[in-house]
């Protein structure tokens, strides 16, 4: 099988895994939003709103430094996998000792002033640090799977926990109300210790899945071995440092613009404002779902072949047919905006006492193409960022990172007040963008790839020009859009149909 190939079965399966997670999830949102109050919904995006940072600090940069010495101590790669298990586990206990030492400073801070109720937010801070601590615990062991090429493993794995965490909340929002209200077996029992709509079976459900995955990766698990060595974790750490920085950095250059939005902007309405970004924020998701599946299976391949004779011949071919798919998905999903927003949104429009009423989140709809090339300009740089990490120069992403939070920061001070939740939107591409280019001429200067940046071009600019006509000049009309869509797979597969030939008859 060519590698090419390999790689394109590795990452559809991760894409499927992907898909499957984010559909369920997807699915148990209105769930929450329908059975439990407006605080507890609350409660639960307070706290899952700090777990991105909180993970990236646990992680400490330790899955891509573990995928980088697999290839440079291919003679100890046991003991690559013991530092950086080790490092994780040390970081997570250190984390765990401080949050239980200072426990309820953290939960009157999370209460914001709210007296009663402290137990229940006890519970849900000790749940919400399992979840943490277990996580982290398994973040290299899901690598290993990964470096070992078992995307099914991981898959199965992954769509376990997600399944154990939908079946254990309808048990308890509508299973066990269930039993109550009908007097099956058990029904007195449950009644006496059941509290009907309580947040906190959310946050034991997705504990009691996150300790069933540890159980599921025992295999991983057992195979470490107490033998730490100081001089390889000297190096490893000089390496993940920069990543850690740079992951944080990345973590804000997402999710800022929002809080900064909800401050920048009048109060009267900026709730509105940041509510209609954030749902129509949520059809560009779509794209980023397929980035992150080639994230997870590009990482551990592009580490594999990096001692490979023609293994920048095969970055550059990775490259190219990673452009074409998020281009093709960028028109396809502007070419179908209107029906994702009736899916998601709803109707345009809808009748309040005999008068017509604009649904007001599908004015935010202009969002959409902007975020769409910036996840396309963030996964060609997650694709670029191959130089720095094979080159030992993590620095590199430090200082990439660094400039598209300053960014981010800067041009949202100066620009929402004037441009609102549009103006998060642009700036979310330009700092996508601008560290897209400085990657790559950084990249070409330390570590040359024989990119094909004309092909590369030609098929983003085509990309921009079919949005515009789809989005401005045929005002989103969904058969133009698709006559648009299927005219650039067209020409993609009869420019490519070659080379595609040759890489599915290569065995």
């Amino acid at each position: 099988m060519s590698t090419a190939k390999k790689f394109a079965g590795q990452t559809a399966i991760y894409g499927l895994s992907t898909i499957i997670s984010r559909m369920i999830y997807f699915v148990l949102t209105p769930i929450y939003t329908r059975t439990l109050p407006v605080g507890g919904n609350g409660i639960f995006t307070a706290l899952y709103g700090n777990a991105s940072i909180v993970n990236a600090i646990l992680a400490f940069g330790m899955e891509t430094t573990y995928f980088r010495y697999l290839q440079k101590r291919e003679d100890n790669k046991q003991q690559v996998y013991n530092n950086a298990f080790g490092v994780v586990i040390a970081v997570s206990i250190v984390f765990l000792a401080f949050c239980l030492l200072f426990l309820n400073p953290i939960i009157n801070y999370l209460q914001a002033g709210v007296v009663k109720d402290h137990a229940d937010y006890a519970f849900y801070v000790k749940c919400f640090l399992v979840i943490l601590v277990v996580d982290a615990f398994c973040v290299i062991p899901f690598a290993k799977i990964r470096a070992d090429g078992r995307p099914m493993k991981y898959a199965i794995i992954k769509c376990i926990n997600i399944l154990f965490v939908m079946t254990f909340n309808l048990f308890f929002l509508f299973g066990i109300p269930f039993i109550i209200k009908h007097q099956l077996p058990g029904a007195q029992w449950v009644a006496g210790w059941y509290r009907p709509h309580w947040v906190g079976y959310v946050f034991l459900a997705n504990s009691a899945a996150s300790v069933l995955t540890v159980f599921l990766l025992l295999p991983e698990i057992l195979k470490l071995k107490l033998k730490f060595d100081v001089s390889m974790f000297s190096e490893m750490f000089t390496y993940s440092w920069p990543i850690l920085i740079a992951n944080i950095s990345f973590i804000i250059n997402e999710s800022l613009d929002k809080a900064m939005l909800k401050q920048m902007l009048p109060q009267a309405i900026s709730d509105q404002e940041v509510g209609i970004y954030g749902i129509c924020a949520k059809i560009a998701l779509f794209l980023s779902i397929f980035v992150q599946a080639f994230r997870l299976g590009a990482e551990p391949f592009f580490f594999s072949h990096a001692k490979n004779k023609n293994s920048g011949e095969t970055y550059a071919r990775i490259m190219n047919y990673f452009v074409i798919t998020v281009a093709v998905i960028c028109v396809a999903l502007v070419a179908n905006v209107n029906l994702l927003a009736f899916i998601i949104i709803g109707k345009q429009t809808h009748v309040v006492h005999n008068h017509v009423v604009n649904n007001i989140y599908w004015s935010g709809l202009g969002v959409v193409p902007p975020l769409l090339f910036g996840y396309l300009s963030l996964g060609i740089y997650m694709n670029l960022s191959v130089w720095y990490k094979l080159s030992d120069q993590t620095k590199y992403g430090l200082y990439i990172s660094g400039i598209g939070a300053l960014l981010t920061i800067v041009l949202n001070w100066w620009l929402i007040p004037k441009y609102s939740y549009m103006a998060s939107a642009w700036i979310s591409l330009t700092a996508y963008a601008t560290m897209m280019v400085l990657s790559y001429l950084w990249g070409q200067k330390n570590y040359p790839i024989p990119y094909n940046l004309k092909k590369n071009l030609a098929y983003i600019i085509i990309a921009i020009v079919l949005v515009y006509l789809s989005f401005s000049v045929f005002k989103r009309n969904i058969f133009a859009g698709n006559a648009l869509l299927l005219l650039f797979v067209a020409g993609a597969f009869y420019t490519e149909k070659k080379e595609l030939k040759a890489i599915f008859n290569k065995r």
